[in-house]
């Protein structure tokens, strides 16, 4: 996509899920106890890279950064308005993926032209905001079962989710 100083920026996203690094576990035990839970473990859904290229001074520059996208397992109770939080998203939606357009192109789409579901970060069922700007990311289909799956391990504390994992689970 073009920026509005000239150039470009490309998005890229890296779908996981993944162990988390050490230091992210660190951070998320902290998060659970500071708000009276306990850590259950860890999951590295995805790494988002953009790469800038544009001109200074009548120069090529190029820059860059990374975004790991990550969710903390705390022993959350269940909410008890899932089907609240389930409308609100349905209801929202579209609205919600106009907004991602303006940050990082369009909501992408399977070949069949059916969106990709939009994953919620912190999961609605243990009280994760429907709507919020930062708990949506679109993730291809096969992937978000995968995901799913790794969250229900995740929070009973199954798997290896409160184990570390590597630095970088992939090569690009």
């Amino acid at each position: 996509m073009s920026i509005p100083t000239g150039g470009t920026s490309q998005t890229t996203i890296y779908y996981g899920p993944w162990q988390c690094r050490q230091e992210w576990l660190t951070v998320c035990e902290a998060k659970c106890t500071s708000q009276g839970h306990k850590l259950m473990g860890c999951i590295w859904l995805a790494d988002i890279k953009t790469d800038l290229k544009a001109r200074f001074l009548g120069s090529p520059v190029s820059a860059g950064g990374r975004l790991a996208i990550k969710h903390c397992c705390c022993d959350y109770p269940r909410a008890t308005d899932l089907k609240q939080r389930r409308d609100a998203w349905e209801s929202g939606i579209n609205a919600f993926r106009r907004a991602w357009a303006r940050d990082f192109g369009a909501w992408p789409k399977a070949p069949d032209g059916t969106h990709w579901p939009g994953h919620h970060i912190w999961d609605l069922l243990h009280g994760g905001e429907p709507l919020a700007d930062r708990n949506v990311l679109p993730v291809p289909p096969d992937n978000h079962k995968t995901i799913n799956s790794a969250y229900l391990a995740c929070y009973p504390g199954k798997g290896d989710w409160s184990k570390p994992g590597p630095y970088w689970p992939y090569a690009e």
